[in-house]
């Protein structure tokens, strides 16, 4: 895998783990990565999201505010269950250490 695939999983599940939080739209995501030290475009999010869609494992709806439309993210029922077992692990934080079964220190 060379750096790049492997910043790119890094990237997805930081995206899995928030959207479980609760729905969230691309530039909500854009910041939250940003907290995480991820500098990310809309042109690179968005076809990020896309590809997690198509494979089912998130959903979006359109949401209206006015004039403005969002695209709201969620997960879905086959990807909140797998993060319930992450957490049931000992798992609460957004550590991606998590994800890969390494133990708490």
């Amino acid at each position: 895998m060379t750096d790049r695939g492997f910043y790119g999983g890094l990237i997805r599940l930081h995206l899995l783990h928030h959207a479980s939080a609760g729905p969230l739209y691309g530039f909500a995501m854009i910041e939250a990565l940003a907290r995480h030290g991820y500098r990310l475009s809309p042109g690179t999010l968005y076809p990020i999201l896309h590809g997690l869609e198509k494979k089912g494992y998130l959903r979006s709806t359109e949401q209206r505010l006015g004039r403005t439309a969002r695209r709201m993210y969620r997960i879905t029922p086959r990807v909140a269950d797998a993060h319930s077992r992450v957490q049931n692990k000992g798992c609460t934080s957004c550590s991606v250490r998590c994800f890969f079964g390494a133990s708490k220190s």
